[in-house]
């Protein structure tokens, strides 16, 4: 166990982790990370985490990174948006509840295309400067 967030050479996260963080920034700008906590060692594990959150850490803080780092995935679905393609569809009528699932339909899409985009590896800011690490998926 080391101080020096440059030893890890791997993350592991729960994809879900990921997709949940992006979705509330996406949602709400809600501040969510994912959080590595000191120690630090050569294979560690990162958490969904809302930057801010933590109480008092000493040195080394945490290191947060943000989720898009982890997964590329295409922008979240715009309620507007799904109003829209809904009112031009031919095929079918607008009502509240129509536009309700039709936009929860596109949010699951989301989400299955950001467990899609997960990324190999991923690059972490830490005081010593960028450090690149091998991210090992969970779930």
């Amino acid at each position: 166990m080391s101080d020096d967030p440059t030893v890890i050479r791997s993350l592991a996260v729960h994809v879900d982790d990921a997709v949940t963080a992006l979705e509330a920034n996406a949602r709400r700008d809600a501040g969510a990370v994912l959080r590595v906590t000191p120690p630090f060692a050569a294979r560690m594990r990162a958490r969904v985490h809302r930057e801010g959150g933590e109480g008092t850490y000493g040195n080394p803080a945490p290191l947060h990174l943000p989720p898009e780092r982890l997964v590329d995935a295409p922008p979240f679905p715009d309620p507007d948006d799904t109003e829209d393609d809904l009112r031009a569809d031919p095929e079918a009528s607008y009502s509240p509840g129509r536009h309700r699932e039709r936009h929860a339909a596109a949010v699951e899409r989301w989400r299955e295309a950001a467990r899609d985009g997960r990324r190999e590896r991923a690059t972490v800011e830490t005081p010593a400067g960028d450090h690149e690490v091998e991210l090992r998926w969970l779930g």
